[in-house]
């Protein structure tokens, strides 16, 4: 048995996420601790999972906050490094009237960038079930080095690989660099997480399971999730297809840390039927779980400190079911 049911790589980070104005008309910013990987390992912690994080922050205010959030949510933080000579990566993000997103990043260096691949911890990668990553660990050579490390390391001591995209545009080059480091992602993993907006912009497709039929064609991927934000989401497993409608609600502010929300809760089922023991039943279960979840965090600023607890989501799926 492993210690850690999932580890992640990537970026931590400060979101700036609005709330409210000021006297004078300005918006007001909170800093809420965020960043995709960390996201879904603070769902997972939440559903009882033990996870670990290997990344880089600065030290400074923002990289010491981020460090005691971390750990007061209960992820591993033995492999974060903290780096004296760059800055904590922040992201300021404006939200639309239609829940939409912006995001500004300062990162020109930040320190998630920074992260080496001698800095890895190697037996953290070994001891653990799932590895879970994204492309922001792929912007830049020496992090996606380490990156693909940590996958070569995590893959050939029997860990499943995890992948989701979360394609930021204004953190490549090019979108042809950022599609050469997606399509690296895809050979690699054994569950995806992929969103609409996603799946259409990498393969060209349109219609979502013409774009899941074309991936499927060129990769040797077992489980993909494809979120589809207002419409719900669906899974692909084997020849079965999936489809759950979304839990909308009323009171919805922002969608910052959905997407992370719905992967984690994947993974929750992953780790709880394994990969090979999927059915369609297992597969509604999942989908119906991830989305009530999702939808919950869109009612609360931030995503990593207030994760629905697993009561919390199964009361949501109870009530509606009436």
């Amino acid at each position: 048995m492993k210690t850690f049911d999932v580890v992640a790589l990537g970026e931590l980070l400060i979101d700036f996420t609005e709330n409210g104005t000021s006297a004078q008309g300005n918006p007001i910013y909170e800093a809420n601790p965020g960043g995709a990987p960390c996201n879904v390992l603070s769902m997972l912690n939440k559903a009882g999972k033990k996870t670990a994080f290997i990344g880089k922050v600065g030290q400074d205010i923002f990289g010491k906050r981020l460090k005691a959030v971390l750990e007061e949510t209960g992820i591993d933080t033995s492999n974060l490094i903290t780096d004296a000579d760059v800055r904590t990566t922040l992201a300021f993000v404006e939200t639309f009237a239609d829940g939409d997103r912006d995001f500004s990043f300062y990162r020109n260096p930040g320190a998630d960038m920074m992260l080496r691949e001698e800095e890895l911890n190697e037996d953290l990668l070994k001891d653990t079930q799932i590895f879970h990553f994204g492309t922001l660990s792929m912007t830049h050579e020496e992090v996606r080095k380490a990156t693909k490390k940590a996958i070569r390391i995590a893959k050939e001591s029997g860990a499943l690989i995890s992948f989701d995209p979360n394609l930021r545009e204004p953190l490549w080059k090019s979108l042809d660099e950022a599609k050469e480091q997606v399509a690296y992602g895809l050979s690699q993993c054994d569950i995806l997480k992929i969103s609409d907006n996603e799946i259409q912009w990498y393969t060209g497709e349109q219609d979502f399971d013409a774009g899941i039929r074309k991936l499927k064609s060129e990769y040797d991927i077992p489980l993909i999730m494809l979120s589809i934000g207002k419409e719900g989401s669906r899974a692909y497993y084997k020849d079965l297809r999936v489809e759950v409608a979304p839990f909308l609600q009323k009171n919805t502010i922002e969608t910052t840390g959905a997407g992370d929300t719905f992967g984690g809760c994947c993974l929750y089922h992953v780790l709880k039927y394994g990969l090979e023991n999927l059915d369609k039943a297992k597969l509604k279960e999942m989908l119906t779980f991830a989305n009530a979840a999702a939808s919950i965090i869109t009612t609360r600023k931030g995503a990593l400190r207030v994760m629905p607890e697993i009561a919390e989501v199964e009361r949501l799926i109870a009530e509606t079911a009436k």
